[in-house]
């Protein structure tokens, strides 16, 4: 999939279990919905994916 497209169907799925699920859940509720919207748009992700992060030469 080309990344445009791609980032339109992430943001769309994104929509969707906003719109769906409404506001005041915990932050997993809406991580797991997101990865059922991904799946169900034929995109593979991981959750929770370790990142390195280094801020000032400082990890």
């Amino acid at each position: 999939m080309e990344m445009d497209a791609l980032t339109r169907e992430v943001i769309a799925a994104a929509y969707k279990v906003h719109n769906t699920l409404g506001f005041g859940f915990l932050e997993k509720v809406y991580e797991n919905a997101m990865m059922v919207e991904l799946r169900k748009r034929g995109i593979s992700a991981e959750q929770q994916y370790p990142v390195k992060v280094y801020y000032e030469e400082e990890r």
